[in-house]
C-alpha cells in the first residue's frame, strides 16, 4: 500500500427527475417554458481514499450511486459539491465500446478507441496483435463492427481498455462479459494488473469478487456511505443486512408454518456442546435443530443444507441418504448432525433446515438460512481461498 491516488472528498451529485417535459411549443408557452421536475441526489457526502497498488470495491443495491461515483471519478460527471482526485493515467471500463463507430472496421476502431483512451499510435502499433488476440477476433478484425455480435463488440472494447496499461483502472460491472473462457481471461488480466501494483476501483454485485480480489470496500446505500472496511468486512455486513431484509419480507408474507410439524431453534455447537457462531477449520462441530409436532409423523426425512451467503450450495446431507431411519416422531425432539472435523475454509455460511415425507415430495416445514456462522482459519490452513479443504497429504519423489 502506497500513497493515496484516488480520493473522494464529500462528493454530492444530483440529477433532475422530470415528471412532465414540454413536448411541444404550445406546452412550453402554456407552462411559460418551465417543465416539472424534482432534484434527486444520487450521491450524498461520499468520502473515501484508495491507496496506490490496492483494489477497492463499491458495492450496494441497484440505484445506490455506485456507477455515478465511478463516472465522477472518471470525470464523465462533475460533482455538484465536494471533489474527486485521481493521480496517474486512468482507464475506465464503463460502457465498453462506447467510442466505436459502427461503419468502421474492428482494426480502425482499435486505433480510434485507443486514441480516445490516450494511447499514442506507435504504442497501439506495438500492442495491436495482443489486443486482437486477447479479444479472439483475428478473423473478423477487418469487418465493420456493425456486423459484430454484442459479445464480440464488448470483448474488443474490453481488450482495448485493458491494454492501455493504466496506473488506475476503473471497472463498472464488466468482468462478466463474453463467454466463460473470456471471463477467465478478464479476471486473469486484472490479477496481472494487481500483481503489477496497479490501483483498481471496481463496481460489482459479485461479492465473491469483493472477498477474493479487493483489499478495501465501501458500501453505498441511497447515495450515502453505509460502511467501509476490508473486502470481507463490507461483504459480510452488506449480506447480513440484505438477509435480514429478505427474511423480514418473507416473514411478513409467510403463511403460518404450523401444519403437522414445526422446526424450532437451530444451533451450532462446539466440541464441548456449547452454542457458538464462530468455529475454526478442523474443529469438531454439531449442528442441532429442535422440532415440535401436533400429531404423529411416520418416516420423516430431515436435511441440513450449508450454503455461502451468495447462495452457493456447499453440502446438503439428509437422514435418508445417511441411512438413518426414523419410524415415527411425536411431540418434541431434536435432530443433530455431528461433524468430527469441519473442513470448511474461512468464510461465512448459512444453514437451511428441511423436514419432508419419506418420498421427499412434501415439506412439513422448511427454515431457509435460519442461522449464519463464521469459519476462521484453523487446521488444515489454505491461504488461496475456496470453500473446503480436501485435507490431502503431499508426497514428492
Amino acid at each position: 500500500m502506497g500513497d493515496v491516488v484516488v480520493r473522494a472528498d464529500g462528493v454530492w451529485k444530483k440529477f433532475r427527475l422530470y415528471h412532465e417535459r414540454n413536448q411541444s411549443l404550445k406546452a412550453a408557452v402554456m407552462r411559460r417554458g418551465r417543465a416539472t421536475y424534482e432534484d434527486f441526489w444520487a450521491l450524498k457526502d461520499v468520502s473515501f481514499e484508495v491507496p496506490a497498488g490496492t483494489t477497492f470495491a463499491l458495492v450496494g443495491h441497484n440505484g445506490s450511486g455506485k456507477s455515478t461515483m465511478l463516472k465522477t471519478l472518471a470525470r464523465i460527471l462533475r460533482a455538484d459539491k465536494g471533489s474527486c482526485a485521481v493521480q496517474g493515467k486512468v482507464s475506465a471500463l464503463l460502457e465498453l465500446g462506447a467510442g466505436f463507430h459502427p461503419e468502421l472496421s474492428g482494426r480502425e476502431n482499435v486505433y480510434l478507441n485507443g486514441a480516445i483512451l490516450g494511447l499514442p499510435k506507435r504504442e497501439l502499433d506495438k500492442r495491436f496483435d495482443d489486443i486482437v488476440g486477447f479479444a479472439g477476433l483475428e478473423r473478423f478484425i477487418d469487418s465493420p463492427v456493425k456486423n459484430y455480435s454484442s459479445g464480440m463488440y464488448v470483448r474488443l472494447g474490453f481488450s482495448v481498455a485493458i491494454n492501455v496499461d493504466p496506473d488506475v483502472l476503473l471497472i463498472d460491472e464488466v468482468l462478466a462479459v463474453g463467454d466463460e473462457e473470456f471471463q477467465r481471461k478478464c479476471l486473469e488480466r486484472v490479477a496481472d494488473l494487481r500483481a503489477a501494483g496497479k490501483t483498481i476501483v471496481v463496481v460489482t454485485h459479485a461479492l465473491s469478487t469483493v472477498r477474493n480480489m479487493c483489499d478495501q470496500a465501501v458500501w453505498l446505500e441511497q447515495g450515502e456511505v453505509k460502511a467501509t472496511g476490508t473486502g470481507d468486512e463490507v461483504a459480510d455486513e452488506y449480506l447480513g443486512t440484505v438477509q435480514v431484509e429478505i427474511q423480514a419480507e418473507e416473514d411478513a408474507q409467510e403463511e403460518p408454518r404450523w401444519s403437522r410439524l414445526r422446526i424450532g431453534e437451530v444451533e451450532v455447537l462446539d466440541a464441548q456442546g456449547r452454542p457458538t457462531t464462530r468455529v475454526a477449520t478442523g474443529d469438531e462441530v454439531t449442528f442441532r435443530m429442535r422440532y415440535e409436532t401436533n400429531e404423529p409423523i411416520d418416516d420423516p426425512i430431515f436435511s441440513f443444507a450449508l450454503t455461502t451467503p451468495e447462495g452457493v450450495l456447499v453440502t446438503g446431507p439428509n437422514t435418508k441418504e445417511a441411512h438413518v431411519s426414523v419410524d415415527k416422531i411425536e411431540g418434541e425432539g431434536t435432530v443433530s448432525l455431528h461433524v468430527p472435523r469441519l473442513l470448511l475454509l474461512h468464510g461465512a455460511y448459512d444453514i437451511t433446515i428441511d423436514c419432508t415425507n419419506r418420498d421427499v415430495t412434501h415439506s412439513y416445514d422448511r427454515r431457509a438460512k435460519v442461522i449464519r456462522f463464521d469459519v476462521v482459519p484453523g487446521t488444515p490452513h489454505e491461504t488461496y481461498g475456496g470453500l473446503f479443504s480436501v485435507d490431502g497429504r503431499f508426497s514428492i519423489d
